[in-house]
């Protein structure tokens, strides 16, 4: 008996430390702009404009070979001020196959550059057409494809696909990985 109530009072305990507790709303909303700050958080369930998909959804666009897939994680350079003869391990990416890497495109303010870069890796995988459906992602609780996705929808892409999980859904669900490199970036 004391086993059970005690069971019962973790239960209880791991529900409210969770916020799952019964007619609470933990859903977060969608920002009016772009998110500018704390990008590694819980992202809204929805972004308007877009298809918000799953990971089955995902690997179901991905295995159709629809899509063209746009990952937008960041990419650590190596630091040009690093006294010569040190080790740099650099950033080990895994992305989903196929995909380009337009890395460092999901900020909420870009810079020309950046912008540039997006603008132009989009138009490259789309071959210039804005209906041809993207499906944007980086991680799971990660608002860089949230914002990429909906820079995407402003710059007139109709078929903008938002994959909020990300590399950690696709993982997850024993889906195939490759190394990545991301895109080069065009002269200007």
């Amino acid at each position: 008996m004391i086993d059970r109530a005690f069971g019962l009072v973790l239960l209880g305990l791991l529900t409210f430390a969770s916020g799952a507790s019964s007619g609470e709303d933990l859903s977060v909303p969608a920002p009016d702009s772009y998110r500018r700050e704390n990008l590694r958080a819980p992202t809204p369930a929805s972004l308007p404009g877009a298809r918000v998909v799953s990971t089955p959804e995902a690997q179901a666009i991905w295995r159709e070979g629809s899509a063209a897939f746009i990952d937008v994680l960041p990419h650590a350079p190596r630091p040009p001020d690093l006294p010569s003869g040190t080790l740099w391990r650099g950033q080990h990416r895994l992305n989903i196959p196929g995909s380009i890497w337009l890395a460092d495109t999901g900020y909420g303010e870009l810079s020309a550059t950046a912008e540039n870069y997006l603008r132009s890796g989009l138009e490259r995988a789309t071959g210039g057409n804005r209906a041809m459906p993207l499906v944007i992602y980086c991680l799971r609780d990660c608002w860089m494809s949230w914002n990429a996705a909906r820079r995407a929808l402003s710059w007139g892409y109709t078929a903008v696909i938002w994959y909020p999980d990300g590399t950690d859904g696709w993982q997850d669900a024993g889906l195939p990985l490759q190394p990545a490199t991301p895109a080069p970036v065009p002269a200007e």
